[in-house]
Parts: C-alpha cells; sequence; structure tokens
C-alpha cells in the first residue's frame, strides 16, 4: 500500500488539476499521479468534477475578456504615441521662432521619454497578456481533447483511435481525403467524426496565427463527408506516432500523447502524390513550436496532464519529442523503434 499523502502533496495535486503549477511542480504532481494511488483517486476526483468546466464553451478573439483589454491598452499607448507626435511638431515649430530652442526642446525630450516608456510599458504587458491568454486556453483544448478521447475508449472497450497506420504508410498528408490513411491525424479525427469533440476549435492552437485565421468552423453536414481534417491548419498539434511492437498506449500514463505543431512539420508539400523529403538541420533541431511564438510548447500526457515546456523534451522524458533517433532524413514513413523514442508527427 502506498504512502498516506500529506497536506502539502494534496494541495500540490489540487493546484495541479486547476493549472497553478509551473514546470516543476507539474513534473512532481505528475510524479505523484503515476506512483501513488491516494495521488490518483484525488486526481481522479477533481478531474470529473472540472470536466464540465472544461467543456465549456469559449468565445474566440477578440470577444474574449483577455482580448478586449490587449486592444484598450494597445489604443491607450497608441494614443500616447500619437500626442508625442503632435508634441514633437508643435515643439518644433516654436523652437524655429524662438532664439533659445534648447530649454524648449529639453522639455520636449523629457516628455517623449515619459511617453515611450508608457508606451514601451503597455506594449510588453499587453503582449505578455495575450500570449498568456492563448497558453492558457491551448491548455484548455487539449483537455477537452483528452476528455473526448477518454469517452471514446470508454465505449470502445478501452481501445484508442486506430485507423490502421501500417509500416511504411506516409503518415504525413493532413487533408487527404481519400479513403487509404496516408495521415497520422485521421486518428484524432475519428473524435470530432463520430462526436466526441464536437468543437474543431479546439485543435486550433490560438497562438497560432494560420489557425486563428481560417474560414468559419464546418457543419456537422459538412464534417461527415470528410476522412480527415481539411486543412493542414485545421490542426494545429501533432500526434504521437506508436511503435509496432510496444505494449498497448493505455497503460502508458507518462507518455506524450499529443503536443504543439511539430516545427519540422509546418511546411508540408501540397501536392498528396509528391513525396516529403526533409533533412535535419541545426536550426530544426532547436527549433520549438511556432504555435507558442517559438518560446516553448503544451504536452498532453496519456494520464490526462497538460505540461507547457520551453525544451523539446520534458521533465519525465528527456527525449526529444519532435524527432526520431539515429534519423537525420525524413520521408514522412518513418516510425519510432523502441517505445522510449518519442515522436510526435506529422
Amino acid at each position: 500500500m502506498t504512502k498516506p499523502l500529506n497536506n502539502e502533496q494534496k494541495e500540490l495535486i489540487f493546484n495541479y488539476c486547476m493549472g497553478l503549477t509551473n514546470q516543476e511542480e507539474s513534473a512532481e504532481a505528475d510524479h505523484l499521479i503515476f506512483s501513488n494511488e491516494q495521488a490518483q483517486e484525488i486526481h481522479s476526483k477533481l478531474q470529473n468534477i472540472l470536466q464540465p468546466l472544461e467543456q465549456t464553451e469559449f468565445e474566440n478573439c477578440p470577444d474574449s475578456l483577455a482580448e478586449r483589454t490587449v486592444s484598450r491598452l494597445n489604443k491607450a499607448a497608441r494614443d500616447g504615441q500619437e500626442r508625442l507626435e503632435s508634441l514633437l511638431a508643435t515643439e518644433q515649430t516654436k523652437t524655429i521662432k524662438l532664439r533659445s530652442p534648447v530649454y524648449n526642446f529639453g522639455k520636449v525630450l523629457a516628455a517623449a521619454a515619459a511617453i515611450l516608456i508608457f508606451a514601451g510599458l503597455f506594449f510588453t504587458s499587453t503582449n505578455y497578456m495575450r500570449h498568456h491568454s492563448w497558453n492558457q486556453q491551448c491548455k484548455i483544448q487539449l483537455s477537452n481533447i483528452y476528455s473526448g478521447l477518454q469517452n471514446y475508449m470508454l465505449d470502445y472497450d478501452g481501445k484508442m483511435p486506430c485507423t490502421g497506420m501500417q509500416e511504411g504508410q506516409p503518415w504525413w498528408k493532413v487533408g487527404y481525403q481519400g479513403d487509404e490513411n496516408s495521415s497520422n491525424t485521421r486518428r484524432v479525427w475519428l473524435l470530432v467524426k463520430e462526436g466526441y469533440v464536437k468543437d474543431l476549435r479546439n485543435f486550433r492552437c490560438p497562438g497560432n496565427k494560420k489557425s486563428r485565421e481560417l474560414e468559419p468552423l464546418l457543419s456537422n453536414i459538412d464534417i461527415d463527408k470528410f476522412n480527415d481534417f481539411p486543412t493542414r491548419w485545421h490542426i494545429t498539434y501533432s500526434v504521437r506516432l506508436r511503435c509496432p511492437t510496444s505494449a498497448t498506449e493505455e497503460t502508458k500514463g507518462q507518455k506524450v500523447l499529443i503536443a504543439d505543431l511539430n516545427p519540422l512539420f509546418e511546411q508540408l508539400p501540397e501536392d498528396y502524390s509528391g513525396q516529403l523529403i526533409l533533412k535535419l538541420d541545426d536550426k530544426l533541431r532547436n527549433l520549438n513550436s511556432i504555435s507558442h511564438n517559438r518560446k516553448g510548447q503544451n504536452v498532453l500526457f496519456y494520464n490526462g496532464g497538460v505540461t507547457y515546456t520551453k525544451e523539446r523534451h520534458t521533465n519525465i522524458s528527456q527525449d526529444d519529442i519532435y524527432t526520431l533517433r539515429d534519423t537525420e532524413i525524413y520521408r514522412g514513413i518513418e516510425i519510432p523503434t523502441t517505445e522510449s523514442d518519442d515522436f510526435l508527427a506529422p
């Protein structure tokens, strides 16, 4: 029997479920949940309580409160800059007429410095607020996907969505609508097609500019016509590719399941009859996901936990989640050869 949790550990699990932990605390909570039965029970109960909140419909920017606040602060900063330009223009006229322009221009510099500091502070804070809001919304969306996955597994005797990906089949053709499976994203598309995740926006990270610019959502009638996501940018998350010799995925509580878009495969060939050929270089080895301004990525685990990491690995696994070991050239058919090799694609 596992050791009972103390009050500090119980509080850590609660904060973790509420999304209030940092990266180190999240890793500690993940370890507790994985190794302690009481922690697993508390986590499960809190998840069940919070699940209705996670499925609450959210409004896209700019209708959200955070975005309206950002808009107002940006307007204040722009107004400050306009006042500076007007003041400079006025003082410039005065200095032409006055014999001692130094004193007047000194006042202008003082005012300019104050306004520029004001504008700089607001632009910095508003950008931070915007990206923080997108980051939190991204975490909620990954949790919503996980809730849909759980419901799918309950209906299918614990089995994960599977579209029969075979060794040697291409996994990069996101948006290909033929009958044969040529995309790793078809696995999660089943959650949409069968109604387990009803809002397609859950698959589009709000921090990704291209996904924010997409056309309105598809109707249910349209969804029935598709075998995969309509385009690359209707899903800006990358999904784990299975090792064919590994154990069943349902037991891998601390394995990575989904994360923000793999930076190696941001640009995929539009011609599905063509080939994907990508060679690794130093830049590609060190890029973070484009979805969060290259600063990091949100990662969803098989146990339902979501962690934001500034590295291309997690505290649980030091393996690069965006590359295969000992692989320098990608043709879109490669798969992991060992269970410990995390690889999310495309």
